[in-house]
């Protein structure tokens, strides 16, 4: 029975965990919390970036000499083996470790065994702790071990009434300053932020984080099949990001920055896209294309998790956030479950993830 302080060092090791996003991928992001016999935490550590000490290698290392006989929370089983950085389970075993409670199993075949490692060293191993919440926090990750593609968040803004743009287009700004800002922050926890090429001709987007210090800047993906909407002087091709233009493979790049992908029924196969992300490292995508590219991802059943942003506006015309989904009567309606709503500035904002599972390819 996990005890308070059980409960709340793991929480936060979840805490800990979230300052990677955005800056560990390939890899997961792991927190981790150390504490003595006396419930005293002794060291913490997070997960900062692929290539660097994971966490709990951070955490023994503040924890120093302290860590013999205590208990360490780990929001990913300690992986078992040998990369870029060491066996964690080895470096917990070395140090005195004498508990372990993570809170989800590790499910790729390289680094999985980590538990059992601890355990045939006498290490006392707990699993489950708060998995929900862990999971959650690193379900891109997550996502892409088990469905072999990166998690797509769709983010949107809309009017109270649906609209993402008045009668004549305009769209600037139906939302405010401090939801424009929020989206800074979801750019600046993905690895790609991806748009099509309606919305690369009609608002010429920068695409990179700003106001985020320290931020690591998501790969800018543009789809452009034909290969005519992003041209030289683009703002997305200056230096402040890197970028990447996905043109249909029958047709000649004009810009370096362009890979040719085999073509889709919409346009660029989104499938083929998704592999080139995933093989880049890529584990999580924000989609801040328009309503066609949305449809076709949601079409694809490829959107994991829905982020709106709904401004107390009415224009009663317009497009809307979202066009052709595949959907054609309400039985095969795209449900959703709620898992946040809060107040940005005048704004609403609706975080929600699909009732069911996504679909594997």
């Amino acid at each position: 029975m996990a005890t308070t302080a059980d409960i709340t060092a793991m929480r936060r090791a979840i805490a800990l965990a979230a300052r990677g996003l955005g800056s560990t991928s390939p890899n997961p992001v792991v927190g981790c919390v150390i504490t003595d016999a006396s419930g005293r935490t002794v060291g913490e550590g997070h997960h900062q970036r692929a290539g660097g000490p994971h966490a709990e290698v951070n955490a023994l290392r503040a924890a120093a000499g302290r860590a013999r006989g205590a208990t360490a929370y780990v929001t990913l089983e300690p992986c078992n083996h040998t990369g870029r950085t060491g066996p964690c389970a080895q470096a917990l075993i070395e140090a005195g470790v004498q508990r372990v409670v993570h809170a989800v199993s590790d499910p790729t075949p390289q680094a999985t065994g980590g538990a059992d490692t601890l355990r045939a060293a006498g290490v006392r191993v707990e699993h489950g702790l708060l998995g929900a919440e862990a999971e959650a926090g690193n379900t891109a990750w997550l996502t892409s071990v088990r469905l072999g593609r990166p998690h797509v968040s769709w983010k949107y803004a809309a009017t109270l009434d649906g609209r993402i743009a008045a009668l004549d287009r305009s769209s600037r700004w139906i939302t405010s300053p401090e939801s424009r800002a929020d989206v800074h922050r979801l750019r600046a926890e993905c690895d790609a932020v991806v748009v099509g090429s309606g919305t690369a001709r009609a608002d010429d987007p920068h695409l990179a984080v700003r106001g985020i210090p320290g931020a690591v800047q998501p790969l800018r993906v543009v789809i452009d099949t034909e290969g005519t909407a992003v041209r030289p002087g683009a703002r997305v091709l200056d230096d402040a990001a890197p970028t990447l233009i996905a043109v249909a493979d029958d047709v000649h790049p004009v810009l370096p920055e362009a890979i040719r992908l085999p073509r889709g029924e919409r346009g660029v196969s989104l499938p083929a896209l998704l592999d080139a992300l995933q093989q880049r490292g890529v584990r999580s995508v924000l989609l801040e294309g328009g309503p066609t590219l949305a449809g076709a991802f949601a079409a694809l059943g490829a959107i994991d998790k829905v982020i709106g942003y709904l401004a107390p506006v009415l224009l009663g015309a317009g497009p809307t956030a979202l066009a052709d989904a595949g959907i054609s009567t309400i039985g095969e309606a795209l449900r959703l479950d709620m898992t946040e709503t809060v107040r940005i500035g005048p704004d609403l904002r609706i975080t929600a993830i699909p009732s069911t599972a996504p679909k594997e390819r």
